[in-house]
C-alpha cells in the first residue's frame, strides 16, 4: 500500500496493510505536526507534491527495502494539504519475521522518503510567516507542485 492522500492517515489501516502471520514484527512510524520547531511556534503545516513522481518514488523505495531486508510487506502514506498540530503527515510501516530488520527497514524508508520524494512542507508560523522545507531540495514548488 503506497498512497498520497488528502484525508487523515488511519494508523490502524496502515498496520493492517502490513500484517502477516509470517511476521513477528511490525514497525509503524507516524510523523506528526509538532507545535514548536526550535523556538518558533507552528500553527499548521501544509504539504504539496508532484504526485506522479512522488508515488513512483515511494513505490521504488518500498521495493528497495524489500530487496534489502527480509520485509514481507511495506506501506507508505503521505498526507497532502493542511495537517493540523498532532495529526500524522506521514506513515511508514513494515512487517518482517524479526524486529531488528523491521526497525532498520522502517528507519531507512523514512530517511530516504524525506531525501528523495518530491513532497514539500510549508510551515505556517504563529508569528504570521511561512517557510517551505524539503531536506533534499532547495527551491519551493510553484502552484502545481513543480520546482
Amino acid at each position: 500500500m503506497i498512497e498520497l492522500t488528502d484525508a487523515p492517515i488511519d494508523a490502524e489501516r496502515i498496520r493492517q496493510a502490513v500484517s502477516s502471520p509470517n511476521c513477528g514484527a511490525i514497525v509503524l512510524f507516524l510523523g506528526t505536526t509538532r507545535q514548536f520547531t526550535d523556538a518558533k511556534e507552528t500553527l499548521t503545516l501544509s504539504y504539496s507534491a508532484y504526485a506522479p513522481m512522488a508515488q513512483s518514488q515511494m513505490e521504488k523505495l518500498a521495493a528497495q527495502a524489500q530487496a534489502r531486508w527480509p520485509v514481507e510487506k511495506c506501506a507508505i502514506a503521505h498526507r497532502l494539504g493542511e495537517v493540523p498540530i498532532g495529526e500524522a503527515s506521514v506513515a511508514v510501516a513494515v512487517s518482517s519475521p524479526h524486529r531488528r530488520d523491521a526497525f532498520e527497514a522502517a528507519s531507512w524508508l523514512m530517511d530516504r522518503l524525506k531525501d528523495l520524494v518530491p513532497v514539500w512542507k510549508k510551515e505556517h508560523w504563529a508569528s504570521g510567516g511561512t517557510d517551505w522545507v524539503h531536506p533534499g531540495l532547495t527551491l519551493p514548488p510553484d502552484e502545481n507542485g513543480v520546482q
